[in-house]
């Protein structure tokens, strides 16, 4: 039976649903850590404790979530949900107090309303073609298990300890990086253009692995970043579809160096 590590020093809390994933192999990354712990809080129950009060006690707010999808919904699914108002002024304390924020994967496509959010985060996964900064965007392409080497590109305590370059497999997103307002740490050797990607908004309407009819610019091939929102440090890593990103070593150390860099 796994120890559970009440009195770690370090406390995170960790939003998830919205998107499948195996939580036993997700927990163990966090399981495997010295001094910290992890509290996995299921949508939409995390987004009532986003906010000062609710953080209260905790160090670290985990982003693996992806709310603001209704992907049952009969009419052009995923529909977008729009958050509720206490929501967004609670986040926004919740910055403005200074509460670190590590946002991981598929953390990009939530809350597609929300401008704000994408802003603070860096960048945003879109299911539906959209907007961004007034300008026309296309709907983001995924691809699964690609076999791509990452190389460090910075300097930085989130990067510490980790060789010049790696390989990983794992899923990859063509979609939207404001690289303008963020620090680059890690870049992808793979290919970001349409010829490598697949239409979220195709496969959505039933059209998996297709890209027939979908234009995409060339996107950027950085994959984890650093950033301020607005008082609080924040961190995203593009990495961690599944277990063979779960259980990576320099994932592992990712997770956790951006963790005790945001906190």
């Amino acid at each position: 039976m796994p120890i559970i590590k009440h009195r770690a020093p370090l406390q995170c809390l960790v939003a998830v649903r919205g998107h499948p994933f195996d939580r036993t192999a997700f927990d163990a990354v966090f399981q495997a850590m010295d001094g910290i712990s992890a509290t996995m809080v299921d949508q939409p129950a995390a987004a009532r404790l986003m906010n000062p009060d609710g953080m209260r006690g905790f160090d670290v707010l985990i982003l693996y979530d992806m709310p603001g999808l209704d992907f049952e919904s009969p009419e052009n699914p995923p529909l977008y949900l729009e958050p509720e108002a206490d929501l967004k002024s609670g986040f926004q304390a919740l910055l403005e107090q200074g509460k670190g924020v590590v946002a991981l994967h598929h953390a990009l496509a939530g809350w597609p309303t929300w401008g704000a959010y994408h802003e603070w985060l860096g960048g945003q996964f879109f299911y539906h073609p959209g907007r961004r900064a007034g300008e026309a965007v296309a709907d983001s392409g995924y691809c699964h298990d690609v076999t791509h080497d990452i190389s460090v590109v910075a300097d930085h305590p989130v990067t510490a300890g980790l060789p010049e370059r790696f390989t990983l497999t794992d899923e990859l997103y063509l979609g939207q990086v404001f690289e303008e307002g963020v620090t680059p740490l890690l870049r992808s050797s793979a290919t970001f253009d349409r010829e490598h990607f697949w239409s979220a908004d195709l496969a959505v309407k039933g059209q998996m692995f297709s890209r027939e009819g979908w234009e995409h610019p060339p996107g950027s091939n950085l994959v984890g970043w650093a950033k301020q929102a607005l008082n609080s440090k924040l961190v995203y890593l593009q990495p961690g579809d599944g277990q063979a990103a779960y259980d990576d070593p320099h994932y592992r150390r990712l997770v956790e160096n951006a963790i005790r860099w945001v906190a």
